[in-house]
């Protein structure tokens, strides 16, 4: 079975609940869930802005298909082409996003 999540601009996102309920971040090993699309529109606007940077410092400048959102809510992965990307790195810290 597969959730569907749509993007700002109507795009779907497909990931399969079986990966989803095996994924965690790599860094604390806390679960991770699906983020909204409120969420994704907000982090996608500050990405328009120039204003957003992963946990590697470096600038994110591809907007994103969906999201991965920490159980604490402070780190989102991204999800491009309905693939997680789970690396540290290119985790993103939501206390930029407003």
């Amino acid at each position: 079975m597969r959730d569907i999540v749509s993007d700002a601009a109507g795009k779907k996102v497909n990931l399969d609940k079986d990966l989803l309920a095996i994924l965690c971040c790599p860094e604390t090993k806390q679960a991770v869930a699906l983020a909204d699309e409120q969420l994704i529109q907000k982090v996608n606007g500050a990405i328009e802005r120039g204003a957003l940077k992963n946990k590697a410092h470096k600038p994110v400048t591809e907007k994103l298909d969906g999201g991965l959102i920490r159980s604490d809510n402070k780190i989102l992965y991204p999800v491009r082409e309905d693939i997680p990307v789970m690396l540290i790195d290119e985790g993103i810290p939501l206390e930029q996003v407003s």
